[in-house]
């Protein structure tokens, strides 16, 4: 199985507008709700593609049931999802995607998240290192929620490490400065969290920076332009035959997905990015994170050009 981290979860819910004006009201023209935080965004694609996915973090108060209640649906869904987060007492976090229907635009709000006591934070360290026995591989994502030491992501890249299980981390300031010290097996980065990083805004200066700092891989997310990847055994671009328009919340965690499936697959990498930017472009055109529009994603995956960067 592939076991997927989200410190901290979420109830996401996406309303749609026809057009979004600041300091006026707004009529809703539909509303999504979704189990949400990176991680869980990650193991729904994860199970769509047909792998089992687990997923473990912390969640708490009545936000929490309903993401306990949105994600069971999921797994009833799929078949391949198992629930194994760790209750909190404070509630689990909530984020509000508004969609411009005039512009597909998305304006974002997410809250900090409930504080985690230091017994909480110990209880959920025991139960990842039960669950890493059985991992083929995993994925730390997202942000921390308050309490958690700032260190923690490289805490669990190293407990990954030390049992030989793959870790994919995907976070952004210094979690992902720290933890990339810890010598994960792949970061993925946004061009923006990668300059926070290195102080570089030139994407492959950057991943090769990224890499001198621990990460023995890195696999940077160019936006609409794509991905490009540096690794052990060589560099390369990938770049999507189109530019689609949508709402892009969750192309980044879809992206996460595809590397993790192609690693567990022992895909070589050209395909594995070549599935990255083929599901991160049919998130776009999904109605949800978590989500992608399947016909696009089969019908992108052949026309991505992926080169030698």
């Amino acid at each position: 199985m592939i076991l997927t981290v989200t410190l901290n979860t979420a109830l996401d819910l996406t309303y749609r507008v026809p057009r979004l004006h600041p300091h006026s009201s707004h009529r809703v023209t539909g509303v999504t709700e979704r189990a949400g935080g990176k991680g869980l965004n990650v193991a729904r694609v994860l199970a769509a593609l047909g792998h089992r996915a687990v997923v473990t973090g912390f969640v708490g108060g009545a936000t929490g049931e309903s993401v306990r209640r949105l994600l069971a649906e999921s797994a009833h869904a799929t078949g391949n999802l198992t629930d194994a987060l760790v209750p909190v007492l404070g509630p689990t976090r909530r984020t509000v995607a508004v969609v411009d229907g005039s512009t597909g635009d998305t304006t974002q709000l997410n809250e900090p998240g409930p504080d985690i006591a230091p017994e909480e934070w110990a209880a959920f360290t025991d139960a990842y290192a039960r669950l890493l026995r059985d991992a083929a591989a995993v994925a730390l994502c997202g942000s921390l929620p308050p309490g958690v030491p700032v260190g923690a992501y490289a805490h669990l890249v190293r407990q990954a490490r030390a049992l030989g299980v793959p870790v994919l981390l995907d976070t952004d300031g210094e979690p992902l400065r720290r933890g990339i010290a810890a010598r994960p097996d792949l970061v993925k980065p946004n061009t923006g969290e990668l300059a926070a990083l290195t102080g570089s805004t030139e994407p492959l200066r950057a991943a090769l920076d990224a890499r001198r700092r621990g990460a023995h891989a890195v696999a940077a997310s160019l936006g609409a332009d794509g991905m490009l990847a540096v690794t052990p055994t060589g560099t390369w671009r990938a770049t999507p035959p189109c530019r689609l328009t949508g709402n892009p919340t969750g192309a980044g965690d879809s992206a996460v997905a595809a590397l993790l499936s192609g690693w567990v697959e022992n895909l070589p990498w050209p395909d594995r990015m070549a599935r990255a930017v083929a599901l991160s472009a049919a998130t776009v055109r999904a109605a949800a994170a978590g989500e992608f529009d399947r016909p696009t994603y089969e019908s992108l995956l052949p026309q991505v050009k992926v080169t030698e960067a």
